[in-house]
């Protein structure tokens, strides 16, 4: 298997990250109910996040801690949430890539996901 190189394969691994999400219904209800995300819209915007992380190419203007935080107002986002949002994550890549990048993307997911959890501990105080 090969690196990432292009958004094209960072939009294959976001696009099997989302099927293993919503047929999982531990956490699909978050996607399906609380937020009801239009993946047509939704995985383009993922794209440029992850292709701007990894790949340097830049566009993503978002604010990715309070939209988080938004969902979290609306159904609590629990640390074991993020534990199968990270195992779906990481085998989406490791099913279709391998190397350096792919390392840097699970690195980051894993930094996104203590910072989420310890943002929405502190909007609970």
């Amino acid at each position: 298997m090969k690196d990432i190189q292009t958004p094209e394969e960072i939009y294959t691994i976001v696009d099997e990250f989302y099927k293993k999400l919503l047929a999982d219904e531990k956490i699909s209800y978050i996607f399906t109910d609380v937020v009801k995300i239009k993946l047509e819209e939704h995985l383009p915007i993922l794209v440029t996040f992850w292709s701007q992380a990894i790949l340097g190419t830049g566009g993503y203007v978002n604010n990715l801690t309070q939209i988080h935080l938004d969902v979290n107002a609306k159904s609590y986002l629990s640390k074991e949430l993020f534990e199968i949002w990270l195992a779906h994550f990481e085998a989406a890549i490791d099913e279709n890539f391998e190397g350096f990048n792919c390392e840097r993307m699970k690195n980051q997911a894993h930094n996104l996901s203590t910072i989420m959890q310890i943002k929405i501990a502190q909007q609970e105080k």
